[in-house]
């Protein structure tokens, strides 16, 4: 089994490369951020027709997740389970669904902004959310996995140069302490460092010529409980995905299984 998690930075302008991307990779299911799509706007026929069903819980231009299952959804659950909230309203970052043999969450954790914005202390409030609404799944004994954009990098070694982030978001400690929280939950990275390159980063910004350059970040992440770690055969970041024109500036996480 296939699975894979990749932010498209919208859907409606990723369409042509995604559904190229899920003919030729073979992905049985695929976790999808920043879907930037309101639910009835989603491509749902164009879909079908190779295949998939889809859960999707986004509400129009910003943010916005979904989960693409060739192998069944069922249980879909929309919403973080106590979701603090942002100024008065809860934004569409999580959604959960058991595909087949595997239940997964397509998460997008919020930005954080600037370090002494309000959205970092929500971001801050979020992963503790999380870690709640997951811990029942972590613990149990059928593979699962937290999939998506993090917006953390777990060390040093996940960006380009740490020096260059100093007093920003993405790698303070607070941030790294909190993903080690969502780790105690019962999780684990199951994509190991490094790949086939010396830093499998999985974001590059458009600008300065950041992917050229290897100037990335490694913030998408497959955070699997014991049963979905011990089943994993192989895992790899697809940074051909990130080359040409009209790519996302995330590169798709790809993990096989032997479920």
């Amino acid at each position: 089994m296939r699975i894979a998690t990749w932010n498209v930075n919208s859907i409606t302008a990723r369409l042509p490369r995604l559904l190229a991307w899920l003919e030729s990779s073979g992905t049985d299911v695929l976790c999808l951020q920043e879907a930037k799509i309101a639910e009835d706007q989603f491509p749902f026929d164009q879909l079908r027709e190779l295949g998939y069903e889809a859960a999707v819980h986004a509400t129009g231009r910003w943010n916005g997740v979904a989960v693409l299952s060739r192998v069944g959804i069922e249980d879909v659950v929309k919403g973080l389970p106590g979701d603090p909230g942002f100024e008065g309203s809860q934004e569409p970052r999580a959604l959960s669904a058991t595909c087949g043999p595997v239940r997964v969450w397509s998460v997008y954790v919020p930005n954080g902004r600037e370090v002494d914005h309000p959205h970092y202390a929500y971001k801050l409030q979020w992963f503790e959310a999380l870690k709640a609404a997951v811990a029942g799944d972590a613990a149990g004994g059928r593979p699962f996995a937290v999939m998506g954009d993090y917006n953390v990098a777990p060390t040093d070694d996940d960006v380009y140069d740490v020096a260059a982030f100093e007093g920003l978001t993405h790698v303070t400690p607070a941030e790294r302490a909190a993903l080690a929280a969502l780790r105690e939950a019962g999780l684990s990275d199951v994509v190991p460092r490094p790949l086939k390159y010396e830093h499998a980063f999985t974001y590059w910004d458009y600008r300065q010529l950041c992917f050229p350059k290897n100037r990335g970040m490694r913030i998408d992440l497959v955070y699997g409980n014991e049963p979905f770690a011990k089943a994993v055969t192989d895992a790899y970041v697809d940074r051909e995905e990130r080359k040409g024109k009209g790519a996302s500036d995330h590169a798709p996480v790809v993990v096989d299984l032997d479920v």
